[in-house]
């Protein structure tokens, strides 16, 4: 959060402002124990736009307070039941297809290990 609030001092905004929350939420848990293999962000992207997160035409309304928190990342370990993501949104209807296109978007195998990328792959000066 530290981060985010740089961010919005940064824009001239006021970084101890309240941040929207929304009325809903529904946590995703995993199936199975192992070791996140890989997450679908297009798939992640589309959940998070159909809870609200943005807008699919022109002067369309946006819920401030809807998205996606990820409480796991590839290359973590985790427990069946624990929790992967929770939804956020105003309007509960939108967890159905919320959570329908989130199938298969996160790989989980048992034991073994991942080889996490690097955040900078390399500098071009």
């Amino acid at each position: 959060m530290d981060h985010w609030r740089r961010m919005i001092s940064a824009q001239g905004g006021d970084p101890d402002a309240a941040l929207p929350q929304a009325k809903e939420t529904h946590v995703v848990t995993a199936h199975e124990s192992g070791i996140i293999t890989t997450m679908d962000a297009m798939k992640v992207g589309v959940s998070a736009w159909r809870l609200g997160a943005g807008r699919s035409k022109q002067g369309e309304k946006v819920q401030a307070g809807a998205g996606i928190e990820l409480h796991a990342k590839p290359g973590d370990h985790i427990t069946a039941g624990a929790p992967l993501m929770t939804l956020h949104t105003d309007e509960p209807a939108r967890f159905e297809r919320a959570l329908e296109i989130l199938q298969g978007a996160v790989t989980i195998i048992e034991g073994g290990t991942v080889n996490r990328l690097p955040l900078i792959l390399e500098r071009i000066i």
